[in-house]
């Protein structure tokens, strides 16, 4: 049965990162920004780390609990692909992670908002994070196809 709970919460937790991702990339919009965007781009931001640490932990799990074994996952190619487009848009979701906190301290200070060149950056960031995090799952198909 641990495989299956395994399975279960590490796809949860990838789902989570998405729709949080996706999220982020829907409100951060000059057009639509304001001072409860900003903070509500902040909270989403920390939930969004929340889920990606779950899928990080998730996935280790399933790497060592689960039923292939770790041999069998850190031998496969297709397991350092997953891990390359992981850090990759991690790494990404930094810049936006320090944009949305200066945005906040700026809101709070004097309610002074971003300029649109920052916002449209941001933007980009969080984007081309989401789109390789979607990849991720195609190399999952074919990791579960013995590949």
């Amino acid at each position: 049965m641990l495989e299956p709970w395994l399975a279960f919460f590490h796809i949860s937790a990838f789902l989570g990162w998405i729709v949080f991702a996706s999220a982020q990339a829907a409100l951060c919009r000059t057009e639509w920004l304001n001072a409860a965007v900003v903070r509500r781009l902040a909270r989403l931001d920390t939930i969004l780390w929340v889920a990606t640490a779950a899928v990080l932990l998730t996935g280790l799990a399933r790497v060592y609990w689960g039923a292939k074994g770790p041999a069998w996952y850190w031998g496969n190619p297709l397991l350092h692909v997953k891990l390359t487009l992981f850090f990759v848009a991690a790494l990404l979701q930094l810049g936006p992670t320090r944009q949305y906190r200066r945005w906040q301290a700026a809101v709070q200070a004097g309610g002074a908002l971003p300029p649109e060149a920052q916002v449209r950056g941001a933007r980009r960031l969080v984007m081309i994070a989401t789109h390789l995090v979607a990849l991720i799952p195609l190399a999952a198909v074919f990791m579960a196809r013995g590949w």
